[in-house]
């Protein structure tokens, strides 16, 4: 007996749950991220965010209804990994001067992820005819691209204040290493 073969919507509904386990388990995280934080702004930045993220979850819900399934979940290994590196950051920096500099990259890596799935199933929601869930994404994907960007601009001065609580290299005043360590890919979070 022949396996049946999954379609886009198969596809859809899976990506959905997935997308469902990993938006409660971001929640989380930023009530957490929140809590840890020492920067006034990126405490409030993780508390407006996680707010937000309790109604991307009713949206989800919606979703659910919208295409008559029940609202389910499924783990999603790719959350629980990003989730489990904010923790071990959180203990390897704990409230040293990079602490909340890697809690902001930390978060922004939740981000990426969730802008990536929403992007998708928007995608897909259009490409089945689900045109009211697409609206729900695309709420929810701006919403998560403005968090990204605001994460952006603080990680850009968090980090800055980050290397200026360290030792310069030999040779280099503070400012210069802040300004190099700023400009490096990947290090404005």
């Amino acid at each position: 007996m022949a396996n049946k073969q999954k379609t886009l919507q198969d596809a859809f509904h899976e990506t959905l749950k997935d997308v469902y386990y990993a938006e409660k388990q971001s929640v989380r995280a930023l009530k957490k991220a929140a809590k840890s934080a020492q920067h006034e702004e990126l405490r409030q930045a993780f508390e407006t965010h996680a707010e937000e993220s309790a109604t991307q979850v009713e949206r989800i819900q919606q979703v659910f209804e919208i295409i008559g399934k029940p609202a389910r979940s499924k783990t999603c290994e790719a959350m629980q990994g990003l989730t489990s590196e904010m923790e071990e950051d959180l203990e390897d920096f704990g409230d040293g001067p990079a602490a909340d500099a890697v809690l902001a990259a930390a978060a922004q890596a939740l981000e990426h992820y969730e802008i990536a799935r929403y992007g998708t199933l928007k995608t897909w929601a259009l490409q089945l005819g689900h045109e009211d869930a697409a609206k729900l994404f695309d709420e929810t994907l701006q919403e998560e691209k403005k968090a990204d960007q605001l994460l952006t601009e603080l990680a850009e001065r968090l980090n800055v204040e980050g290397v200026e609580g360290e030792e310069a290299p030999a040779g280099t005043s503070t400012s210069q290493a802040s300004k190099s360590e700023k400009s490096k890919p990947g290090k404005a979070a």
